[in-house]
């Protein structure tokens, strides 16, 4: 999956699931959307469906971090690195 993909898949899911529209990849989504720790939940849930594969917990952990969406992609994009 190419970053374009990535993207296009996690602006759609936050359009869908959090009527999130046109953010900026840069943006505070705690600050700026108002994205909480259960919507996190909610987001790593859909990033084990985008991966087809469960996080582990040190993983999981290092989602924490995450504060926009460039860094969401990033995140993706490392996962699928280390499972390929």
């Amino acid at each position: 999956m190419t970053r374009d993909e990535i993207k296009k898949k996690i602006l759609a899911f936050l359009e869908e699931e959090f009527e999130i529209q046109n953010p900026g990849l840069d943006d505070n989504l705690r600050e700026k959307h108002e994205f909480d720790s259960i919507d996190a939940i909610v987001l790593l849930e859909y990033i084990e469906e985008l991966i087809d594969s469960p996080l582990l917990q040190e993983e999981k952990k290092r989602a924490m971090d995450i504060r926009n969406i460039n860094q969401i992609i990033d995140y993706i994009e490392g996962l699928i690195r280390a499972r390929s």
